[in-house]
C-alpha cells in the first residue's frame, strides 16, 4: 500500500533565483513539499487584467509564486510573517543580502521560528577569498580543482555544461543538507541553518577522482586516465553515420565481449589491454571498426551484450520515442510525484512499481514556466488562512503586510 509522497506537508518559501536555487525547490516539489516561489514585483503582478509573462525560470513544476519587495518594509514584513510559518526557505543570495533586508537567518528568521531550515545556497565558500565574488558554474567548478582534471589531452581543461557545480554540487547537495535538517529537526524539534555551496559540493563530488589522482588509474595528466578519454575501451566513438556509441568495457569479460562484437581477434592484440602500449593500436582499430557500420548497427551488434556499448542518444530522439523522465529515484512506498502525465490513470500497484506518483502535463520535456504572481496568493489561503485586503495588500505590484493584519 502506498501512501502520498515523504514531503507531503512540508512547507518552502523558495527566493527566485538561477539555476542551482529552484532546482532544489523542484526536487522538494516533485517529494511532496509545496513551494511558493517569491519573486521580485511587477506593475502587473497579482491579479491585473494583463498578468505578466512566465519568467525565464524553467524549473517550476508544482509550484505557485507571490512577488514581494523585501526591500520595503511592508514587504520584508510580510516574509517574516510567512517563514514564521513554514518549514524550509531556500536563500540563492551571495553573503549579506538577507541581513541587508532586515531578514536574518540568525537574528531574524530563527528566533521567530525555531523549526525553521534555512538553506543558504552559495557559488563561492561563504568564508573563502571569492566571497564577495560573482561568478557562475565554470568559475565555481574551476576553483573546487574539478575543472582542471576534465577534458582531453592536451586541451583545455572543458566544463560540461552546468551540471557539475551549479545542480549536483550545488542544488542537489542542497537538498541533501535540507533533509539531514529535517531528519534533525525530527529528533530535536529544531531547525538550523544549512550553508550549501558549489565549490565544497564540486569538490566533494569528485572525491573518488581526487583520491585516484594519488595512484595509477587516474595519476596522469588530464587526458591520459582509465576514465577521462585516455583509455580506448572507455571512449566515445563515430559511426559511419555520423552518429556515436559509447564503449565502456573496463572488466575483461566486457573485454572480450566487445572485441566478439566488434570482429576483433584478441590474439591480434600486439600487447595486453591493461599495457598502455596496447592503447593505440586498439584505438585505431575501434575507431576504423565504428566508422564501418552506422550507429542503428551496432545497436543491433550489442544489444543485450554485456560488451558495455550503448548509443549515445539525443535528447530529441529520446523525445520523439516516448521516453518517459522519471523521478531522481522511486521510493515504493511513499513515492514521488511523477515527472510526466503517463501515470495519471494507473492504479496503486502500477505506481508502486515505479516508485512515483500522479504526473502533471508535460512528460518532462518542456515548461510552460510561472509568471510571479501566479498561484501565490490562492496557496497563501490554503497555507496561512490569509486573504488580500485582511492580512496583506498589494502596492507597487508585491504584496506587502498589512499594519492591521491579525496573523
Amino acid at each position: 500500500m502506498t501512501t502520498p509522497p515523504p514531503l507531503t506537508g512540508i512547507r518552502v518559501l523558495e527566493f527566485a533565483g538561477l539555476a542551482p536555487g529552484p532546482f532544489a525547490g523542484l526536487m522538494l516539489a516533485d517529494y511532496g513539499a509545496t513551494v511558493i516561489r517569491i519573486d521580485r514585483p511587477t506593475p502587473t503582478s497579482h491579479g491585473t487584467s494583463t498578468p505578466p509573462p512566465p519568467t525565464s525560470d524553467l524549473l517550476t513544476r508544482r509550484k505557485t509564486s507571490i512577488a514581494v519587495d523585501m526591500k520595503t518594509a511592508a514587504g520584508a514584513a510580510l516574509i517574516k510573517a510567512l517563514a514564521a510559518r513554514v518549514d524550509v526557505l531556500i536563500d540563492p543570495f551571495r553573503p549579506g543580502v538577507l541581513e541587508r533586508a532586515g531578514l536574518s537567518p540568525r537574528e531574524v528568521l530563527l528566533p521567530a521560528n525555531p523549526r525553521l531550515v534555512v538553506a543558504r545556497l552559495t557559488g563561492f565558500r561563504r568564508d573563502g577569498p571569492y566571497a564577495r565574488m560573482a561568478g557562475h558554474d565554470i568559475n565555481y567548478l574551476a576553483v573546487s580543482g574539478v575543472l582542471g582534471m576534465l577534458g582531453r589531452k592536451a586541451h583545455k581543461p572543458y566544463a560540461p555544461g552546468n551540471l557539475v557545480a551549479d545542480f549536483a554540487g550545488g542544488g542537489a547537495m542542497c537538498v541533501v543538507g535540507v533533509l539531514m535538517a529535517l531528519v534533525e529537526r525530527a529528533r530535536s524539534g529544531r531547525g538550523q541553518l544549512v550553508e550549501a555551496n558549489m565549490v565544497d559540493g564540486a569538490a566533494y563530488l569528485a572525491t573518488f577522482l581526487r583520491l585516484g589522482t594519488k595512484s595509477a588509474w587516474w595519476g596522469r595528466p588530464r587526458g591520459e586516465n582509465l576514465l577521462d578519454g585516455g583509455c580506448p575501451y572507455y571512449d566515445v566513438y563515430a559511426t559511419k553515420d555520423g552518429q556515436y556509441m559509447a564503449v565502456g568495457a573496463l572488466e575483461a569479460q566486457f573485454f572480450s565481449a566487445l572485441l566478439a562484437g566488434l570482429g576483433i581477434d584478441a590474439a591480434r592484440l600486439p600487447f595486453p589491454r591493461d599495457d598502455r602500449r596496447a592503447w593505440p593500436w586498439l584505438r585505431v582499430a575501434f575507431t576504423a571498426k565504428f566508422k564501418s557500420k552506422t550507429r542503428a548497427e551496432w545497436e543491433a551488434v550489442f544489444a543485450g551484450s554485456d560488451a558495455c556499448c550503448t548509443p549515445v542518444l539525443g535528447q530529441a530522439e529520446l523525445e520523439a520515442a516516448g521516453y518517459a523522465q522519471r523521478p531522481a529515484v522511486g521510493l515504493r512506498g511513499s513515492p514521488g510525484w511523477a515527472v510526466g502525465d503517463e501515470e495519471k490513470s494507473e492504479g496503486e500497484d502500477e505506481v508502486a512499481d515505479k516508485g512515483q506518483g500522479v504526473g502533471v502535463e508535460g512528460a518532462g520535456w518542456s515548461e510552460r514556466g510561472l509568471g510571479a504572481g501566479e498561484g501565490g496568493e490562492e496557496m497563501l489561503a490554503r497555507w496561512m488562512g490569509w486573504s488580500r485586503g485582511r492580512q496583506y495588500g498589494v502596492e507597487g505590484g508585491g504584496l506587502v503586510l498589512l499594519h492591521r493584519a491579525k496573523l
